[in-house]
């Protein structure tokens, strides 16, 4: 994700902090400024514990999705919380509810630990327990960071789609329904509802809170985004590459000017261009990205071999739609190159994709007859 930077790396996932995150750090330190210097660090100490906890919370997703195979791309904080980007949801409604579950079930055992530990060294503190005159307690910390855990689990639990509870709303009504996409496109319907309510509870004067407004916004975009991603794996349902794959392709070569690129590209549609040496190896892939670059450092003179990328994505055409999407989302390509053994038999692009699903959903819509 743009404007994100790793910090680390745990149980083998990268961790990314979103620029966000720190202007959220800055709101809190502007919030107490006047304050004593203890005060300020003790506001500062409590985000950064709420967002450790963030973590372990979606390391609870990423860790049990492991166990069925899928990899975590990263794990993202912000200023709303923390995403851990899975390289799917598991199709199998009773793997996505573990991996739904996960999450919350951190934060409950969390809970469960933290208030443990206050009531083995004595009483609960007395008293607002968000003061953070009162928090710069180690004892009154952990046990508001209990209460914290347990509104995390609660409120992850909304069947607000794609949050958790949605999720394991999605799940449950897959379990029951013929169609995963239509589980899908109800619980995106009660997700939108729950949006609604937070946005307007976020704007409520009484209770006015930008940050229910962007978790508002979050899960608006994320349920119909989840939506149409469902339906397009649906529209692809056993469908090969070979039916969507482009079998005109333009070509270069190693030693080819970046200018013929620059030409094929304005003769036609094609944007990214499989590089095929003499014989008919495929050796790279030269995309738009990469040819703008080149021609701000070389100019058009320089050549295709110095600006193309030698570690690229390919497809079989045997090789199911789907399982190729993936491998284009992973990498973040818009094309890619459908091969048998080195040789080049056409392109897979994001855009012939789309057009394939729209024809599909076209025709599904016609009346029969």
């Amino acid at each position: 994700m743009r404007w994100s930077w790793r910090i680390g790396r745990v149980a083998g996932i990268d961790l990314y902090v979103h620029a966000t995150f720190l202007l959220l750090l800055a709101w809190v330190a502007f919030q107490e400024k006047g304050q004593d210097l203890r005060v300020i660090a003790a506001s500062v100490s409590y985000i950064v514990a709420l967002f450790t906890i963030v973590v372990l919370h979606e390391l609870g997703h990423a860790l049990t999705a492991r166990r069925y195979g899928i990899r975590t791309r990263d794990i993202i904080l912000l200023p709303i919380g923390g995403v851990a980007r899975l390289e799917r949801m598991p199709r199998n409604p009773r793997q996505e509810l573990l991996v739904a579950l996960a999450g919350p079930a951190v934060n409950v055992v969390l809970a469960i630990l933290l208030y443990g530990i206050v009531r083995l060294t004595g009483q609960p503190p007395v008293g607002d327990l968000y003061d953070f005159e009162i928090m710069m307690s180690t004892r009154a910390l952990l046990y508001a960071l209990a209460f914290v855990n347990i509104f995390i689990a609660l409120f992850n639990m909304l069947p607000a789609f794609p949050m958790d509870g949605g999720r394991v709303l999605r799940a449950l009504l897959a379990m029951r329904m013929s169609s995963y996409a239509r589980a899908t496109e109800v619980a995106a319907r009660v997700g939108r509802v729950f949006a609604l309510l937070l946005g307007v509870a976020g704007l409520y004067p009484r209770f006015l809170n930008p940050f229910l407004v962007l978790i508002a916004l979050f899960v608006w975009l994320g349920a119909g985004s989840e939506a149409a991603a469902v339906q397009t794996s649906e529209s692809l349902d056993g469908v090969s590459i070979e039916d969507l794959m482009i079998r005109e392709v333009q070509t270069l070569a190693p030693g080819d000017p970046l200018s013929r690129a620059v030409q094929l590209t304005l003769d036609g549609f094609q944007q990214d261009f499989p590089v095929v040496e003499e014989g008919g190896a495929v050796v790279g892939v030269l995309t738009r990205a990469d040819l703008l670059r080149a021609l701000a450092d070389r100019g058009a003179s320089g050549t295709v071999a110095d600006a193309m990328n030698r570690l690229f994505a390919t497809a079989t055409p045997d090789e199911r739609a789907e399982e190729a999407i993936d491998r284009l989302r992973t990498c973040g390509c818009n094309a890619m190159p459908v091969v048998r053994g080195r040789e080049l038999l056409g392109l897979l692009t994001l855009e012939n994709i789309g057009e394939y699903v729209m024809i599909r959903t076209a025709l599904a819509g016609k009346p029969r007859g």
